[in-house]
């Protein structure tokens, strides 16, 4: 099998051969062909065979109401008792509300979840995901917040009893692998959902993972969970992939990932980067604590958005947004905040 990685610029002076990076704000004029049993070498973007052309440069399609042609930020509300970023501070729903509607005043996304992933942590019962998360988003919908939400759940029950509440979207570690019933529920409700790749359970990702190529196995995983769910009725139109970054992946994996990002676009499918305060980010920046590491995450969203990247799921909204409008008006890629 052949790989297909573009080699993204997103510079105003663009040359007449230069084709769209899926109909957004980046172009190409080169990629990059390898396998995995064959060295690499450059094509002409005109040169590449006409189905990875196409998936490379076609526009993605709205998500929950949203344009995907410049970067969009999902902000994450975590309502658990052991998050590894904020420690459990919007555990009580009415700081979950206040929080969430602060977060909605930058985020074009809402990412709800009522379960840790965090390495090392074990999985909650339905119920009690349940009413973490499907009480905040009622609240959040009869506060008169309309900013789309994403129900962060690897569980059918959670994400019907979100989709129920006011949620627009499934957001799956699991990448509907983990609930039988899951796919289904996302085929019925006809709502986008992000697959992403985890390599083991959060209990035990961390413990020595390993790759032949994590880039090519990352990428080999995504795009069989994509055909499972077009088999389950869930359309490519409505598929987010994420290559999960920090799930079951060492400093040198999630590198490797981020360095080549460009490649995702191959699945046709917009791509999301959730690397906000992950371990990585301060094994290199030398933060322990993981509120202390918003400077490196900007620094690995921005370098998501100069592949292409669509989704930047993060923390620190305001700081992002921020970020993105002088990224943007350096970039002349037209980030309006």
């Amino acid at each position: 099998m052949r790989y297909y990685r573009p080699l993204v610029q997103t510079d105003a002076a663009r040359p007449v051969d230069a084709l769209p990076l899926a109909g957004g704000w980046a172009w190409f004029t080169l990629a990059e062909e390898f396998g995995r049993d064959a060295p690499p070498r450059l094509l002409r973007a005109a040169d590449l065979p006409e189905e990875v052309r196409a998936k490379l440069t076609a526009p993605r399609p709205a998500l929950a109401g949203l344009s995907l042609d410049r970067p969009r930020i999902m902000g994450i509300l975590n309502v658990t008792p052991d998050s590894f970023s904020d420690g459990g501070r919007f555990a009580d729903p009415q700081a979950a509300l206040a929080h969430g509607r602060a977060l909605a005043a930058g985020a074009d996304i809402l990412d709800i979840g009522g379960e840790s992933t965090r390495p090392g942590s074990a999985a909650v019962p339905e119920a009690d995901e349940i009413a973490r998360t499907a009480p905040v988003i009622a609240a959040l919908r009869a506060a008169g917040v309309a900013t789309p939400i994403s129900i962060d759940t690897r569980k059918a029950t959670v994400a019907r009893a979100a989709l129920a509440a006011g949620a627009d979207m499934l957001n799956d570690v699991a990448a509907l692998g983990f609930d039988p019933a899951l796919a289904g529920v996302v085929a019925g409700a006809g709502v986008p959902v992000c697959l992403m790749h985890a390599q083991g359970d959060p209990a035990t990702m961390q413990d020595d993972p390993r790759y032949d190529d994590v880039l090519l196995d990352v990428y080999d995983f995504l795009a069989a969970r994509i055909a499972a769910a077009e088999e389950a009725g869930i359309p490519r139109a409505r598929i987010v992939v994420d290559p999960g970054i920090g799930f079951g992946k060492t400093v040198a994996h999630n590198l490797a990932l981020i360095r080549g990002l460009s490649l995702f676009h191959g699945l046709g499918c917009p791509i999301l980067l959730g690397a906000s305060r992950k371990r990585f980010i301060g094994a290199l920046g030398g933060a322990e604590r993981a509120d202390r590491r918003g400077p490196g995450s900007l620094a690995v969203a921005l370098a998501g958005i100069a592949q292409g990247v669509q989704i930047l799921r993060v923390h620190d909204v305001a700081e992002t947004r921020q970020a993105m409008r002088l990224d943007g008006a350096l970039k002349e890629y037209g980030e309006a905040g």
